[in-house]
């Protein structure tokens, strides 16, 4: 009753919201006569209930159950804005996890490594970069080298993590410097300057993702690629490509304690108390100003009653464990495809899907457009059984039914919390960056995922598994039309003996 009562609540949101638009109606009188009514008339309704209006305990639940999955991820860019500015200058985490303060950004030299906490999912196909934009200080200057025939992408993205730039070899991007302002400059773009993106909430994320083959002599050449990947305020511009040699910036040692999940940016027992904050950084879609108003209400009433407090931190509480926590699993995330794949389609392009949105900043946050990169999410073995390390298992691509891609595919497998699980091989994922694949005589490719190693013709194609319960992940960069229409889709994966 109380999901019910949720979806009630939105949809009326979402109506009341209509409604308030300030628009001409046109309605039918008798005969052939069309009268024009000016409905702006509607203006002075209320986005929410009136000041002083009694709230049930109920109501207060539903309007934060509905505001803690609404806000989740936008509470979880402004937090790690909020640690990230702390930091003096560009630096690894452990030596392992780039760090940086906002309007710059940090470079990995190579693969992330396992140990990694800050974000789940990560991939092992490609060297990443990670900067927070705040709009609020400057405009910001993305520098792109000429990277050749190397596949490559910056995930550019608002606060809500949608998508509001395309940069990337899918988009024959020319080497240059981009600039990326917020919604409140109306400077002058300088000369120089390739191309202007312009973002509506004064916080986002810059991620580059550089395309690396496990081959030590593309290891090699990378470097003075990444070199000037950098990121810095417009006040810094010269016209001048900037380089800097990410092998020799600090290192800051680990907590004592990382823990195995991901680093907990939302923390339910202060959300309602942070999330005032994210209203004013975060400015209503077409459509969300009612929830805002619904919102904005509750909060108001907060303020003046302890009691209500105490509702809503309770709410996220609840919320958090049995709203949100389920969407970690993949299973709960997207749409099902066949042989209980899960897969979405509307990846950094979430719009009013707060669901979906949610869903993969929990799972799996900073997910690409889908004609960027396209993903398929596994928990479960053909029979519908939870892949566990206990058993061995085969996926098997059919002749010419290798992930279809224009840029790069890989099968990726993560332990419990969405992370690398170590092993003997030192191996998380398989694909094109691997160039000893063995595929079978009659032209299929079988991978091989157990926690055992196989026999000695097979070590080249065995992804290894943890002991425990596992996930497996297809990513598929630059996807061909097929894939994004949903006519190509992964393999069964089979248990074997």
């Amino acid at each position: 009753m109380k999901n019910k009562g949720l979806l009630i609540l939105a949809s009326a949101s979402l109506i009341l919201s209509s409604a308030c638009k300030k628009e001409t109606t046109i309605r039918e009188t008798s005969g052939s006569d069309v009268a024009v009514e000016d409905s702006s008339s509607v203006k002075a309704l209320p986005a929410g209930p009136a000041p002083n209006t009694i709230m049930t305990e109920e109501y207060v639940k539903h309007i934060g159950s509905l505001a803690f999955l609404w806000g989740w991820p936008m509470v979880n860019i402004h937090n790690r804005k909020v640690m990230f500015e702390k930091l003096p200058e560009p630096s690894y985490k452990g030596g392992i996890v780039p760090l940086s303060p906002p309007n710059q950004l940090c470079m990995l030299t190579d693969y992330i490594k396992p140990g990694e906490r800050e974000v789940a999912c990560p991939n092992q196909d490609v060297v990443y970069g990670f900067g927070i934009t705040d709009f609020t200080k400057d405009a910001i200057v993305v520098q792109v080298p000429d990277f050749g025939d190397r596949f490559w992408v910056y995930q550019v993205c608002n606060q809500r993590t949608d998508g509001y730039a395309g940069l990337g070899k899918m988009y024959g991007t020319k080497p240059g410097f981009y600039l990326l302002t917020g919604p409140k400059w109306n400077g002058k773009v300088p000369d120089g300057i390739t191309g202007v993106f312009k973002c509506d909430t004064d916080l986002g994320i810059v991620i580059p993702r550089v395309f690396q083959t496990d081959d030590p002599a593309d290891k090699k050449s990378i470097q003075p690629l990444i070199q000037q990947i950098i990121m810095y305020p417009l006040s810094q511009f010269d016209g001048k490509m900037k380089t800097k040699d990410w092998a020799k910036i600090p290192v800051l040692p680990s907590p004592e304690k990382e823990g195995n999940e991901e680093t907990k940016w939302v923390k339910p027992e202060v959300y309602f108390d942070e999330l005032p904050a994210i209203l004013k950084e975060v400015p209503p879609l077409p459509g969300e100003e009612a929830i805002y108003g619904q919102i904005q209400s509750v909060l108001a009433a907060a303020q003046k009653d302890p009691k209500i407090k105490a509702i809503l931190k309770q709410a996220a509480i609840d919320a958090d464990q049995k709203l949100i926590t389920p969407l970690f699993q993949f299973s709960n995330v997207g749409y099902p495809l066949k042989d209980n794949w899960t897969t979405q389609g509307n990846g950094a392009q979430f719009g009013l899907d707060y669901l979906t949105r949610t869903a993969c900043a929990k799972a799996n946050i900073f997910v690409n457009k889908p004609n960027e990169t396209k993903y398929f999410y596994q928990d479960k073995d053909a029979s519908g059984q939870r892949l566990h390390g206990n058993s061995k298992y085969a996926v098997t691509f059919a002749k010419g039914e290798v992930p279809p891609v224009k840029g790069f595919w890989s099968l990726t497998l993560y332990n419990q919390y969405h992370f690398f699980s170590p092993n003997s091989a030192n191996r998380f994922s398989l694909g094109t960056k691997n160039k000893n694949l063995k595929y079978n005589a009659d032209g299929s490719l079988t991978l091989y995922v157990q926690n055992t190693p196989p026999s000695a013709d097979k070590m080249s194609n065995w992804l290894p598994s943890p002991k425990e319960t596992f996930s497996l992940y297809v990513r598929c960069y630059w996807p061909e039309d097929r894939v994004i229409k949903g006519n190509w889709t992964p393999p069964a994966v089979l248990q074997v003996k």
